[in-house]
Order: C-alpha cells, then sequence, then structure tokens
C-alpha cells in the first residue's frame, strides 16, 4: 500500500485556506477489512478515492466518530426523532436512479451553490456517479420516503465496527424539516440494533458552519495524535 501527498488545493471549508491530502495508492482496490482499518486511522473515502487531511500549516480536520453505546439523545434530537418517524426508510444496493440524481442537484443547488457538484450536463451525472456510486466496500444505499414521495437519500458503508455515513442529501424545501439530524439518528439506531460499536461521521471542523452539526452528537470521539478521545463539551437541551 501507497501514499502519497497532493498538490495544494484551495480548502473547500475554510475560505481562503490552502488543503492537501494524503491519497491511498493500492495495487488492488481496498476491500471492507482494509477500508475499516484506515478509517480507524482517520482515512476517508470518496467514490475510489481514499484520503486523510494532511495540511502543513492547519489541522482542523479532525475525524469523528459516535459510541453508540452512550449516545443519548438530546431534548431538540428527540423531538426531531418523533416528528420523522412517518418516513418508510428502505434499503438497497447501490445504483443509479434517475430521482436519486435530480433530488441530489436540488440539495446541491440549494445548500452548496457554486460547490461544483450542481451540475446539470453530462459532466454533473459523472461526478455523481464516481462521487456515490463507485466502491469497493459494502456499501448500501437508504431511500427515505414520505408516502409516495421521495426526500432523503443515504449512502451508507457497513463496516466490521459499525457504520460510515458516506453522504446524505434530501429536499431542501420541505419547511420545518429536520432530515440531516434525523437521518444521523436513524444510522445510530442501526448500529444500535446491530450491536454494533461506531458510527464514523468523517471530518469534524470547529470553525466550519458545514461541520457544526457533527457537533451536536453526544459524546463524539475525535481522533487526535492517532488516539479517538470524547470531545469534552456540556450538553444541549
Amino acid at each position: 500500500m501507497d501514499f502519497q501527498i497532493t498538490k495544494n488545493y484551495p480548502c473547500s471549508y475554510l475560505p481562503g485556506r490552502l488543503a492537501r491530502s494524503r491519497v491511498v495508492f493500492t495495487g488492488d482496490m481496498p476491500d471492507t477489512d482494509t477500508y475499516a482499518r484506515l478509517i480507524r486511522q482517520g482515512y476517508r473515502r470518496s467514490g475510489y478515492f481514499i484520503y486523510r487531511s494532511d495540511c502543513a500549516q492547519c489541522h482542523a480536520c479532525i475525524p469523528v466518530r459516535i459510541p453508540v453505546a452512550l449516545f443519548h439523545p438530546n431534548r431538540t434530537q428527540r423531538r426531531i426523532w418523533k416528528r420523522h418517524q412517518h418516513l418508510q426508510a428502505t434499503r438497497h444496493p447501490l445504483h443509479f436512479d434517475s430521482k436519486h440524481f435530480e433530488l441530489y442537484q436540488r440539495y446541491q443547488k440549494s445548500r452548496h451553490p457554486g460547490g461544483g457538484m450542481d451540475l446539470d450536463n453530462q459532466n454533473g451525472h459523472e461526478q455523481y456517479c464516481d462521487f456515490l456510486l463507485r466502491s469497493t466496500v459494502d456499501t448500501f444505499l437508504v431511500t427515505f420516503h414520505e408516502e409516495q414521495q421521495l426526500r432523503m437519500v443515504s449512502i451508507i458503508d457497513q463496516l466490521p465496527d459499525g457504520l460510515s455515513s458516506v453522504y446524505t442529501f434530501f429536499d431542501p424545501d420541505v419547511a420545518g424539516a429536520s432530515y440531516g439530524t434525523f437521518n444521523i439518528l436513524w444510522q445510530i439506531a442501526q448500529c444500535q440494533n446491530d450491536q454494533s460499536p461506531y458510527l464514523y461521521l468523517g471530518y469534524w471542523i470547529e470553525n466550519s458552519p458545514k461541520m457544526r452539526y457533527k457537533a451536536n452528537f453526544h459524546p463524539l470521539q475525535l481522533l487526535v495524535d492517532n488516539q479517538w478521545q470524547c470531545r469534552e463539551t456540556s450538553s444541549t437541551t
């Protein structure tokens, strides 16, 4: 297994900063067990691309996970969980569906305009497939419907020690919905039902508005100096 450092590129989360990644190169595409070892070391994947943050002057990107046996929802999360119980979750193998893609485009245009993932052309279709539908690990897709209306899609990796939340997108136009929070609660519940210890949430950046929601789940474990440790924080009611 070979590791290479990329050149600097504009950071997607902290404006004005440059980012750099350590990328995994292997002779064969990693299987689930290999990727599980890497994710415990702070790596993530985007399609076939496996990487971790390796910025020279910045250490803001911190891998995080939830030890689900210790998780207790706060009052707001309990309300959100109850409010969205009408959603029907269905698990599928990875596959392309034009309705999923249409929802993804609406989500990107609303939540991440100009981010490069909101294209309508053929390049947008290829980016979507490369980003979410390419995998050599045990990955599945979950749809969430309200009656016949598609409201949310989540891509999840199944690991030996739990789940890894790859990406979730949802209907951005439903007033009063808290789909993102509900989705994490749903994944925590799946881990608890399977008696799997962890839900991996990728990177957390304290000063990035896009990432702040992850700190609402307690306890949250951070990978700091190659050691997983609980973030010390006060609970939110």
